[in-house]
């Protein structure tokens, strides 16, 4: 089969794709027809060698892909050959063929394209599980979302105001602030040209917010620190401006803050009920029409490096998904 290689820890411009054996099946197994398959920014986290979970080259990146089921394990239950799925794996999704262990395979619903299914659940899961567990984000609170088009950025857009919090999105450029926008979002920062601390104060008349998603990190971090309400809460997802901040205690202890750390992927293992559970949900607001995914680019398996490029310029918004087959 066609596979995405990383050779050596790096830089993604060196990944290769070529002819490799399929994966092994597990005692779990369910083996995937790949047709689609998303990039995260922890993709080029294990690349680099950097991310929580390290991966020893060479080896088939990729943690989110959907296609149809090929065949099972004798002891799987959940899911048969045929069926439409999408798929959470430890790694390699970016090959026409994956395996994936059966408790992190979930039913795609009739109408959602592959494309759309694959970049489903890292950034719907890691929202939910954000601001409905973590944050407890109440009706009526106030949710600023940094990054709001990116592919966690603009989930958690539409997840705020399906909770019904008033949404203050963050981005930059007007383009991305109307993706936002048009997923919910009811006041909008850009922060190339507006100082975010100021806004955040001026749309809360004086409060500041209740709940700040984050998934930036660096200085959008430090004005939110300044601009959350007291009895707020800073979920920290991720760093995707490369810096991650040092928390002066201090401002925690006058304002009684709290800043709340999430990586979502550990709860597969900590909490299996409640990540399972979390897909009902999500499933069933897409089927309401309560979440609409976006994907602005897709590339066929052979540029990926074109793929990981996109994604890394900031050029893209939602997510950057890689196509096997016809979706």
């Amino acid at each position: 089969m066609r596979a995405v290689v990383c050779k050596a820890l790096g830089d993604p411009s060196a990944l290769t794709v070529e002819d490799v054996a399929p994966p092994p099946m597990a005692e779990l197994g369910v083996r995937i027809r790949v047709r689609a398959a998303a990039l995260n920014f922890a993709d080029l986290l294990m690349i680099k060698g950097t991310y929580q979970v390290k991966l020893t080259p060479p080896f088939v990146p990729g943690i989110e892909a959907a296609g149809e089921v090929i065949e099972t394990a004798p002891r799987v239950i959940r899911v048969r050959a045929g069926e439409r799925v999408m798929a959470l794996v430890a790694a390699g999704a970016f090959a026409e063929e994956a395996v994936a262990d059966e408790n992190r395979v979930y039913r795609i619903p009739a109408g959602m394209d592959f494309v759309t299914a694959a970049g489903f659940p890292v950034v719907y899961g890691t929202s939910y599980f954000a601001l409905a567990d973590r944050a407890r984000l109440e009706p009526g609170e106030v949710l600023v979302v940094h990054g709001a088009a990116g592919g966690v950025g603009l989930a958690a857009v539409e997840i705020g105001h399906r909770l019904g919090a008033t949404v203050i999105a963050v981005a930059g450029g007007a383009d991305k602030l109307a993706l936002a926008r048009g997923r919910g979002a009811d006041h909008l920062i850009d922060h190339r040209s507006e100082d975010l601390r100021e806004r955040i104060k001026a749309l809360t008349g004086g409060r500041g917010a209740d709940v700040v998603f984050d998934p930036v990190g660096g200085s959008a971090f430090e004005a939110s620190l300044r601009a959350t309400a007291p009895d707020g809460r800073i979920v920290v997802v991720g760093f995707a401006s490369g810096q991650v901040p040092q928390i002066p205690a201090n401002i925690l202890l006058v304002k009684n803050l709290s800043v709340i750390g999430l990586y979502w992927g550990a709860y597969r293992d900590i909490r299996p009920e409640a990540f399972a559970r979390q897909f009902d949900v999500l499933l069933r607001w897409w089927e309401e029409g309560a979440l609409k995914p976006h994907t602005s680019h897709t590339f066929p398996l052979g540029e990926a490096e074109a793929a990981f490029a996109t994604l890394l310029s900031r050029r893209s918004t939602g997510k950057v998904a890689l196509i096997m087959g016809e979706p």
